[in-house]
């Protein structure tokens, strides 16, 4: 009987916005006619990530890429690892004679070094192996000391005490997912002037393990050669990555993650210059991290996809409204300490819905 080689498995983590689904639409555009298997964790009650990716142009169709696409949307993949993952896991292990390769695209809110000690775990272990795991930075975030579009008044109070950065949950969580990296890439490096990316560049080494390379990359486009076949086995080695959060999963019940607000919001459709508005003003108020969702615009046939990290949104229209589906705005606010009664209030009333 044959036996089946270990099945690579990439690890795509990052911060709030930090391109990581549209670095993975990227990897499957250009598979190359490898069979890949995807994981997508939301932090959040809408799938908008696993939408995004399962429109990718891998040439199967919409029941093919529903049965690839594993959408675990109940909280950060960390703390799931022991509920939904394993049974994942287990029904691509028993499929990976079909498999070349599995993507997992963490929560932005995700801690990498214990999803990846889960490869430890015996079953998995002796079927799967890390190939990497692969950091994605937002550089014009860290090049602005924000890590992820922080609201202007916090990044005024950063500066005037560098300290705040390593007082900060969120800056922990950065420097966490810098930890457990094989490959950390430097995303909208467009963006930015050549200066501030090499002091983002250097920023970010100070977190790194010296082996750990650190590449550019605009909107993710980066070959698929430096992306996968990396070997990294990174399972063998995680334990030995130092990590701000290692004491929350040694018996511990509390977690940072608990720092943060994921809420939803169905609204009818809105005029689009209103509801970026709103949204926009709502974001500097509330200090608002991260929106995602879909609108309904009037009189547009098709859904227009939003995802804003601070008060930087990028919008398009992503595919027709089906026949069976109600027009309406669906919306994910992720923050702190985030009221969802008085944000829906307020973004109703700014849209007069």
């Amino acid at each position: 009987m044959k036996t089946l080689a270990k099945l690579p498995v990439t690890i795509v983590t990052g911060f709030l916005g930090s391109g990581k689904t549209t670095l993975l639409r990227h990897m499957l555009d250009n598979a190359q006619g490898r069979r890949i298997a995807v994981i997508v964790n939301e932090f959040g009650e809408l799938g908008i990530d696993g939408e995004i990716l399962k429109q990718c142009s891998i040439g199967c169709t919409e029941e093919e890429a529903n049965g690839r696409v594993y959408e675990l949307a109940n909280g950060c993949l960390c703390c799931t690892v022991q509920e939904e993952f394993f049974p994942v896991m287990r029904e691509l292990v028993a499929r990976r004679g079909d498999l070349d390769h599995i993507l997992i695209e963490t929560s932005g809110l995700a801690l990498p070094k214990p999803l990846v000690q889960a490869f430890q775990w015996p079953e998995i272990r002796s079927a799967c192996t890390v190939d990497a795991v692969i950091t994605v930075v937002d550089s014009p975030a860290v090049a602005a000391g924000t890590f992820a579009a922080f609201p202007d008044q916090v990044d005024a109070q950063r500066k005037l005490d560098p300290n705040l950065d390593h007082e900060s949950p969120l800056h922990e969580l950065f420097a966490d997912q810098l930890a457990s990296a094989d490959l950390v890439i430097l995303n909208k490096s467009d963006l930015i002037s050549p200066e501030d990316l090499a002091r983002v560049r250097l920023e970010v080494a100070e977190e790194l393990p010296p082996a750990v390379k650190i590449i550019e990359a605009s909107s993710g486009r980066l070959p698929l050669d430096v992306l996968i076949g990396l070997g990294a086995g990174s399972e063998e080695h995680i334990d030995s990555r130092h990590s701000h959060h290692d004491h929350h999963h040694e018996g511990e019940d509390d977690h940072d993650h608990d720092a943060f607000d994921s809420i939803s919001i169905e609204l009818p459709q809105a005029d689009e210059s209103l509801l970026l508005d709103a949204l926009t003003q709502l974001v500097v108020k509330h200090g608002i991290l991260r929106v995602k969702g879909f609108a309904a615009i009037p009189n547009k046939p098709m859904r227009l996809l939003i995802q804003g990290v601070g008060t930087r949104f990028d919008k398009h229209f992503d595919r027709a409204w089906r026949a069976d589906e109600p027009r309406a705005t669906h919306l994910v606010l992720i923050g702190q300490e985030l009221d969802a009664a008085l944000l829906e209030a307020q973004l109703r009333a700014a849209l007069s819905v």
